[in-house]
This record gives structure tokens, sequence and C-alpha cells, in this order.
């Protein structure tokens, strides 16, 4: 997901797939934290904590806003 709008790409995919949760590997974001995207869609994610880390592994969850 390091590159641009790769995060949009699996948040369009996910909601294509009626899915709630996302696990994902290979993130290759730093450090550690959560980000919510345009779409509404929030990633909890965890990487590298040391400063200038290069940007490889890393993991996070994506979760789709919540349903009414």
């Amino acid at each position: 997901m390091f590159q641009a709008s790769k995060a949009a790409t699996i948040a369009k995919e996910m909601v294509r797939y009626n899915l709630s949760v996302l696990g994902l590997g290979e993130t290759r974001w730093t450090p550690s934290g959560e980000v919510k995207l345009p779409s509404g869609q929030s990633v909890i994610y965890s990487g590298h904590e040391e400063d200038g880390a290069n940007h490889t592994e890393g993991v996070a969850i994506m979760m789709t806003k919540e349903r009414p």
C-alpha cells in the first residue's frame, strides 16, 4: 500500500465485496497509527518504529465506516 492510491483501490474493493473488516500484510507504512480515508474507511497500521526506516514490512486492518 506504499504506492499512491493503493489504499483507495483497496477501499473500493472492500465495498465491491461487501467486507466490513480486511487484514492487510506488507503495507509498508511507517511507523504506526490510524488514518481515516476520504471514502470513510479507517486503517489501523503498524510498521517500523525507527526513524528513517525503509518502507518494508508492516500490517494493517482496514474497516468500513459504521453502518446505521
